[in-house]
């Protein structure tokens, strides 16, 4: 407007006309001479002026109207072509133009002027700025005159001439947007008024355009001709045109379509243009660039070479797809797509490197668009079978970053390919510390550059952030391709990529918040369910785009980032790099998108920590990253793991943290500079991490561990020094870094109280699931723990106790697994953290105070018991001071938390030392001193259970003992609180019945039926009883009393029907338990028990001290059932009971050790009730009224250990109610069921005595077991009076069973240790006390059977039988099984052999008794029948054969004299059974055994004194005495066979019985010739007496008188043959005895002849006797002085037979 006011202003045109003026004259002046015509048409155009100016007002109108003429002479000027004239001439045409005072008409003459002298090549310059004036000043010029105008500028762009090209060129430029800006007016112009419809274009006329007004359509053909000119086809509308270049037709195409793109979106004339002309240009001039591949020859066969591409045009290609994909879009879809895809294929690595560079510009330009990106995603990546076109394009970004670290490819024609990967041009890496030296001094500024594996390219500033400035897609004066500086790719790709990031989240954060805003003030609008639908169709799709967008970038610029980020060199860049990582996590995770988030957030993880750190958090969440190569339309985008050459300023070097030791790691600057993203990243977005705060928290824990900052005071972390110590070198710019780091960290965990209830939960899950880590790599590993995650927990717990139940449940089990870790420092922090959260959680004023809320309460001290699970010490010593501080600062509020409590202090276990069982006893005895009272009494029970396994554990003895003590200040508790305790136990009882029923369930509580009162008792009571078989003597010894004096002491509160569970439930149970553990006890021995105590050796083996427990306890029980047997008695089971503990008595009876047997007949004793009763005296006054047993009585006074129980009056009252009811008599029909009770009693006995008594089967005798002599003396002793009670039933089969059991105890042998104590010295002959005891047995036996009636006697026999064997012990003693037994005097003490005892003392009172017994009983009939005087005999025969071989001398004699005894009773009664028979087999027995004692095989020993001797043979005298006095006189009533052997005995008693061995001094003596000569009368006086009866009885005396002369004749005869043959050799001496025996017993015979009356001798005798005469008188000549005399006795008495008699006359004669 203002150069229209300007150039018409009065003053203006005043001017315009005098210069018009001066113009004319000029060229009038100037053609004078050579061109008249000319001056002649400028004069008239002075006048013509003149006129015009003076006619008209409007003078600009009216010069307009008549330019033609005006112009007229300026144009002949020009047509003189002289140069000065035609300059003239233009400058006034174009001064005409300028005022807009030229016509349509005009301006084609004009135009046509210029065409000529542009044809001729005049003065091109001043063309060009004409024809510009012309058209920019006004709007005449259309159509034909407008296209010679346009074609003459483009005429002139090909002269030879620069300048004028250039000039040529930019004025083209601007014609074509003067054309272009004309219909932008026009349109305009045209906007108010009413626009028909555009009509469609039919494809097939190009040329119809009459639809368009003029300046559009002279744009229309203007551009379709550019279109045309480009594609090398004619112009239809620049007619003339003789030469065009396609770059600069390109160029005039990006202008148009970047400068008016609404001319082409609002006319579909143009629009159809594009699609039709400009789209299938472009890719037609692309093909050779898509087809060229960088160091591919064609080969031979190819049918045409392969056109390279071309930089100029290739590179304007590239800004008309720019233009065209930003503006046109929307119209162009399809074609876009393939623009982009080629744009794609650019990047490759095979395309040149100016191609790439270009490329890469025009990447950048999309990128900078995110809307632009948006539409793509929409338009190709979500439609189905439709390249994912935005992919791509960040892919192929990544590509092309990576490619370039690759080493360049070789036949580029740019720059770089001179450079090798790894070399830089000397002046380069001078100049810029080249990759080699970057940074490594430190001091050296460098440039910012990326360095990896060994490439490095300089990072350049290339555009302000956010616009894509590019460099070579302006280069449009260039021809040649550029050589492309090193790093220029990179930059703008780098660029590209940050600007990508940050679009894309900026608008997707814009469209995000947008959107909630809306949603907001619908739904204050609106109803909730309407919103919802409104919602559901709006917003998922924007989701979905986002998503998409993200899903279809996030691989491409994770695995361009992660590169870049490793290859960085500069903070700034780095700092990008980080930014755009975290931006792209932030925006993953408040999409939702899981994988990818946490792919950026591993990156930056990855970044933080040293190169190759080894992190399984990170390497196994990108598995699916790095691992596979992503294939993406053929590109490849390989993830990047950090590389170690990244030239970096060390800033720290620490320990990995790591399983494995592996040296010392470096912390370069920039990964401190990744940490503090990290840290920012979890304060700042910690609400979308979820899972991913694993990774987050992962890599601050190796950071932190690395960098030795250690856990102080609730969590937080504070620069510590590791225990490795040296190993951690930190520089002075990462110490001043740390506080803030710490800091950071703190605040990060304490901002957790904002985060809500989802996104606390995952991290703490995160952090539960890091700790485990660090504790796997903590196990075998004596290296520091990284404790970070335990200490955040903590400090993450503390900060969230409002809302601590949400998270206690997984934040406590964690830490307690922690606490279980075998690594202390580990296991230390976690006890510490779950300790200090239950103290904080107990004592934080929580809304619902806990007292209210005993959910809370509980859950909170729930851990507190799970740490009891925990083995290690340290670990339980943390709880339980724990549990002290809680007993001592909230004890009394513990209410429900009681058996949580109780059962942490009571969770004490072997293996955890003893300073830690001292701590938890500190708590029980604090419980039981202060808080009994307090507590709910169901929790006593719990207190009893907790205090007996103090009792149970084995570290500390003493605690142990105590504890015992605990249990029985607990007892005294119930005892004195026992009302209110049952009350409140009942009411309790009856809440749980009910919802048992409720339930349907049976009430589950231990001793259930019984009433809950006892049932506590009953605990107790179990509890003792366990601890009554715990391992520790002491222990089993202090419980065993304390539990016996408990019973005894209280067990007057239990209910009758409570007696029987303690019968079977607790004592027969410890019997059981007892039995087993003493059976199966170890027997080595112990050395010492323990310090420098001293053991006594009956107590020196497991086995021992076990003994003297089964000794307490049986003695116990046994003694509560002898105590309260009446009470027992009426329970039903009594008789079950009764042969249980019979068996227990029985078992101990029988076990291997002696003390436990002979107290297991102690108890046998007791319980038959044989103990004697106390006293009178002895009862106390208080109940001396009532008969309290006396085992009570003893428990009443000492009660309990070491204190006296104070009873009060009613008590003992109540005690005594009670016992008198007890102890009444038993009722009547009692004394039956007594009978069984006494029976069962019996058969144990029997059974005991059986198997102690049975020998040992195997021949091993040294480790065989032979029950000890009192062991059995007891036993035995037990039986008279057992017998008392089962007399009336006792039969024969008893008496069988009792004599094995008799006869089995006496055989057994003793161990040579033992023999000193239980055998006399050998010489005394004494009884044991066994044998006395058996005999007592046998005794009581037949003293009842002698009062009883007559079918008891049968039992005598068996009596006798039973002690004929004992009898025979004197020369035989019992084999005890195999055993080989020494007699006394071999054995040695120190061996373990065993002793046959002396059974001659014991076989000797048995024999008296015999005899004893058989005067009182030999008439009985029982004893005629069973023959017993036969057993005697023979019985007394063994003694009576071995005389002189008999083990003791005094055997033999008491053998003989009770033989007599007996016979003196027993003949007169066999003589009077005579004729029953009954006596008939005693004849022979007793024959053989006179037979055996009177001729002995057995020699008298050597050292038989002569006194001896003669005391001997006046016996063998006394014997034949008692046969001529008891047998003979009664040869008529006693058996034949018996005489006749009585009478050959005299016979050969009265020849001979000399013995061999005596000197020839003693022959005299030793010859028993007093014994000789007794028999010899004896045998003649019972030979000549006239009582012989029969015949038969006088034929055997005859016979035996003929016998004993025969055998004289021989003798005599033998001998005098012997000496003559002799000659003067001595004969052997016996030999010599023998002929003087026989001398003597001549003497006596005759001697009896004379005598007797000769009529009672036989003729037969006679003669013998008169035969032996001349034999006699042949011995004369013997040389022996003995023979001699005894020859001279012999042959005296003949003298008497010298004359015949008379009467043997008269004897002849009758």
């Amino acid at each position: 407007m203002s150069v229209k006011m300007s150039t018409s202003s009065p003053e203006a045109v005043k001017k315009l006309l005098e210069n018009m003026q001066t113009d004319l004259r000029s060229l009038s002046m100037e053609c004078k001479k050579k061109f008249p015509p000319v001056k002649e048409a400028a004069e008239s155009g002075i006048v013509k002026i003149k006129t015009i100016a003076a006619r008209n007002t409007d003078i600009l109108a009216a010069l307009k109207e008549n330019s033609s003429e005006v112009v007229q002479p300026f144009l002949m000027g020009c047509g003189t072509k002289e140069p000065k004239i035609t300059q003239m001439c233009l400058a006034a045409i174009q001064r005409l133009m300028s005022h807009e005072v030229v016509s349509e008409a005009a301006a084609g003459n004009i135009i046509n002027m210029l065409w000529q002298l542009m044809e001729n090549g005049l003065e091109e310059l001043k063309l060009l700025q004409t024809v510009l004036v012309l058209l920019t000043t006004n709007t005449v010029v259309h159509d034909e005159v407008l296209s010679k105008a346009i074609v003459l500028c483009f005429r002139l762009h090909f002269t030879k001439d620069n300048i004028t090209n250039n000039t040529a060129a930019a004025t083209v430029r601007q014609v074509v947007t003067v054309v272009f800006e004309r219909m932008v007016a026009e349109d305009e112009k045209c906007k108010g008024l009413t626009e028909e419809p555009p009509v469609v274009l039919g494809n097939s006329n190009r040329r119809s355009v009459s639809t368009l007004r003029p300046s559009a359509k002279d744009a229309y053909m203007l551009f379709q001709d550019l279109c045309q000119l480009v594609n090398a086809d004619a112009p239809y509308w620049l007619v003339g045109m003789t030469e065009m270049t396609r770059t600069f037709g390109l160029e005039l195409l990006e202008s148009v379509l970047n400068d008016f793109p609404e001319v082409f979106l609002q006319h579909q004339e143009f629009s159809f243009l594009l699609k039709e002309r400009v789209c299938p240009l472009v890719i037609k001039l692309f093909s050779p660039n898509i087809k060229f591949r960088q160091g591919s020859c064609s080969s031979a066969s190819s049918p045409a070479p392969v056109e390279k591409p071309y930089f100029p045009i290739c590179m304007r290609l590239l800004r008309v797809v720019s233009v065209l994909i930003k503006h046109f879009y929307s119209l162009l879809v399809t074609e876009c797509e393939i623009f982009l895809s080629l744009l794609v294929k650019f990047l490759d690595g095979e395309k040149p490197q100016w191609l790439r560079a270009v490329a890469v510009e025009s990447v950048h330009r999309l990128c900078v668009q995110p809307h632009l990106l948006r539409s793509f995603c929409q338009s190709y990546d979500m439609k189905q079978h439709s390249t994912k076109v935005f992919r791509d394009i960040v892919n192929a970004l990544g590509s092309f970053i990576q490619s370039l670290f690759n080493l360049p490819n070789t036949g580029s024609t740019s720059s770089t390919s001179t450079t090798a990967a790894g070399s830089v041009s000397g002046s380069q890496a001078s100049g810029q510390g080249g990759p080699g030296v970057a940074c490594q001094g430190g001091g050296l500024t460098t440039q910012a550059a990326f360095e990896y594996r060994g490439t490095w390219i300089p990072l350049m500033n290339v555009s302000v952030q956010g616009s894509a400035k590019a460099t070579y897609l302006e280069m449009l004066d260039k021809v040649e391709p550029p050589s492309i500086p090193e790093g220029y790719a990179m930059s703008v790709a780098f660029s590209a990529l940050l600007d990508l990031v940050r679009g894309i989240t900026m608008m997707i954060d814009r469209e995000r918040a947008k959107e909630e805003q809306e949603t907001a003030v619908r739904e204050e609008a609106e109803p909730v369910n309407s919103t919802q639908s409104e919602n559901n169709q709006q917003e998922p799709m924007a989701h979905e785009v986002w998503e998409e967008m993200v899903n279809a970038c996030w691989c491409g610029l994770l695995a361009a980032l992660s590169l870049l980020l490793d290859a960085s060199t500069d903070e700034a860049a780095t700092e990008n790099i980080l930014k755009a990582e975290l931006s792209m996590a932030s925006l993953c995770g408040r999409l939702g998108l899981v994988t990818p988030r946490d792919a950026f957030i591993t990156a930056i993880c990855k970044a933080s920590l040293p190169p190759h750190y080894t992190l399984t958090i990170l390497s196994s969440n990108t598995t699916n990253l790095s691992n596979k190569v992503y294939s993406i339309q053929g590109q490849s985008v390989q993830m990047v793991s950090p590389s170690s050459e990244s030239h970096q300023q060390v800033v720290a070097v620490g320990q990995p943290l790591a399983a494995q030791p592996q040296g010392t790691v470096v912390l370069t600057a920039k990964n401190i500079q990744c940490m503090r993203t990290l840290l920012n990243l979890a304060h700042c977005h910690g609400a979308y991490l979820g899972t991913s705060w694993q990774l987050v928290l992962a890599t601050l824990q190796h950071l932190v561990w690395i960098l030795g900052l250690k856990p102080a005071v609730g969590g937080v972390l504070k620069p510590g020094r590791a225990v490795e110590g040296p190993s951690t070198v930190l520089t002075t710019a990462v110490m001043t870094d740390l506080p803030v780091i710490s800091n950071i960290l703190s605040k990060l965990f304490e901002s957790s109280q904002y985060l809500d209830d989802v996104s606390l939960h995952h991290l703490i899950n995160a952090l539960c699931s890091l700790s485990m880590e660090a504790m796997e790599m903590a196990y075998g590993n004596s290296k520091e723990p990284s404790l970070f995650a335990v200490a955040k927990l903590l400090e993450t717990g503390l900060v969230n106790m409002d809302r601590i139940e949400i998270l206690w449940r997984p934040l406590t089990a964690h830490l307690l697994e922690v606490c279980q870790h075998p690594n202390s420092r580990m296991r230390e922090w976690g006890a510490e953290a779950i300790t200090a959260l239950i103290k904080a959680g107990l004592s934080y004023k929580h809304e619902l105070p806990l007292s209210q809320n005993q959910r809370l309460q509980l859950l909170l001290l729930n851990p507190l018991k799970e740490l009891s699970n925990v083995l290690h010490t340290d670990i339980r010593q943390k709880q339980l001071e724990c549990v002290l501080q809680i007993l001592q600062n909230q004890g009394d509020g513990l209410g429900p938390g009681w058996p949580l409590v109780l059962g942490v202090i009571g969770a004490i276990r072997n293996d955890q030392g003893e300073s830690l069982i001292r701590t938890a006893f500190q708590c029980l005895q604090l419980v039981v001193t202060d808080f009994l009272p307090t507590m709910p009494c169901m929790c006593l029970q719990i207190v009893v259970d907790v205090a007996s396994s103090f009792g149970l554990q084995n570290q500390e003895l003493n605690i142990s003992l105590t504890s015992i003590g605990l249990l029985w200040n607990i007892s005294d508790y119930f005892f004195q609180r026992g009302e209110t305790i049952t009350e409140e136990l009942e009411r309790e009882e009856a809440v749980l019945l009910k919802q048992a029923q409720e339930k349907g369930e049976p009430l589950n509580r231990p001793f259930h039926p019984a009433p809950p009162f006892d049932c506590l008792w009953l605990c107790l009571y179990a509890k003792l009883g366990e601890l009554c078989v715990d391992p520790r003597p002491a222990v089993r010894k202090s419980a065993g009393q304390t539990m016996f004096s408990t019973i005894a002491a209280h067990g007057t509160l239990l209910q009758p029907p409570t007696w029987n569970i303690v019968v079977w439930k607790v004592l027969f149970l410890l019997l059981d338990c007892v039995r087993k553990s003493s059976t199966t006890a170890d027997k080595e021995k112990i050395e010492s028990g323990g310090g420098n105590i001293l053991i006594h050796h009956s107590r020196d083996t497991a086995e021992k001290q076990w003994a003297e427990t089964w000794v307490l306890t049986l003695a116990g029980v046994a003694r509560i059932f002898n105590t309260r047997r009446y009470l027992l008695q009426n329970l039903g089971d009594f008789y079950k009971a009764w042969e249980v503990l019979l068996d227990h008595i029985q078992s101990a009876a029988l076990s291997k050790n002696n003390e436990v047997s002979l107290a297991a007949l102690k108890s046998f004793q007791e319980i038959l009730q044989l103990v004697t009763p106390v006293k009178d005296l002895d009862k106390p006054d208080a109940i001396g009224a009532v008969d309290i047993p006396p085992v009570l009585m003893e428990s009443l006074q000492i009660s309990g250990p070491g204190r006296p129980l104070v009873r009060s009056d009613s008590l003992a009252e109540r005690l005594a109610q009670r016992y008198v009811a007890q102890l009444q008599l038993p009722p009547p029909g009692e004394e039956q069921d007594d009978c069984t009770l006494w029976w069962s009693a019996w058969n144990t006995w029997y059974w005991i005595g059986t198997e102690c008594t049975r020998p040992p089967s195997g021949g091993n005798n040294k480790l065989a077991f032979v029950p000890s002599q009192p062991f059995l003396t007891a036993l035995i002793q037990i039986f008279p009076a057992l017998y008392q009670h089962i007399a009336g039933g006792f039969s024969m089969d008893d008496l069988k069973k009792l004599r094995v059991i008799l006869h089995g105890a006496v055989s057994v042998p003793i161990s040579s240790d033992a023999s000193p104590f239980i055998l006399p010295s050998y010489t005394e002959a004494v009884l044991t006390s066994l044998q006395e005891a058996v005999l007592t047995a046998l005794d009581v036996l037949q003293k009842v059977i002698c009062v009883g009636s007559e079918n008891l006697q049968v039992m005598y026999p068996a009596i006798f039988e039973q002690l004929l064997l004992f009898v025979e012990f004197s020369c035989k003693p019992p084999q005890y099984g195999k055993m080989e037994t020494k007699h006394v005097t071999n054995a040695k003490y120190n061996q373990a052999e065993w002793v046959a005892l002396n059974y001659v003392p014991f076989a000797e009172r048995s024999l008296e008794v015999v005899v004893d017994l058989y005067y009182k009983t030999a008439c009985h009939k029982a004893i005629i029948n069973e023959k017993v005087l036969q057993n005697i005999i023979k019985t007394l025969r063994i003694p009576l054969g071995l005389k002189y071989a008999c083990p003791a001398e005094s055997t033999c004699k008491l053998a003989v004299s009770s033989l007599l005894k007996v016979l003196s009773i027993g003949l007169p009664v066999a003589r009077q059974q005579a004729s029953s028979g009954k006596f008939d087999t005693m004849w022979p027995e007793l024959a053989n055994a006179f037979e055996d004692f009177l001729f002995t095989k057995s020699a008298p020993p050597d050292n038989l004194s002569i006194q001896e001797f003669q005391k001997n043979e006046a016996v063998d005298v006394e014997v034949v005495q008692l046969i001529s006095t008891e047998i003979l006189p009664f040869a008529n009533i006693i058996p034949k066979d018996f005489m006749s052997r009585i009478m050959s005995m005299l016979n050969k008693g009265s020849i001979h019985s000399q013995s061999s061995s005596f000197t020839e001094a003693e022959m005299d003596i030793r010859m028993r010739e007093e014994f000789s000569k007794v028999c010899f009368e004896t045998l003649l006086q019972f030979s000549f007496s006239n009582k012989v009866s029969t015949p038969q009885e006088g034929y055997i005396s005859r016979m035996a008188l003929s016998v004993l002369l025969q055998r004289a004749q021989d003798v005599l005869r033998r001998y005098v043959e012997d000496e003559r043959l002799g000659g003067c050799c001595p004969l052997p001496r016996q030999q010599v005895t023998e002929i003087i025996f026989v001398l003597k017993a001549i003497s006596t015979l005759l001697d009896s002849l004379k005598k007797t009356q000769p009529e009672n001798v036989d003729g037969n005798v006679w003669a013998q006797v008169i035969a032996l005469y001349p034999t006699l008188v042949e011995c004369i000549t013997c040389s022996s002085p003995k023979v001699s005399s005894a020859l001279k006795d012999a042959l005296g008495p003949f003298k008497d037979f010298m004359q015949p008699p008379v009467s043997k006359v008269q004897n002849g004669e009758s």
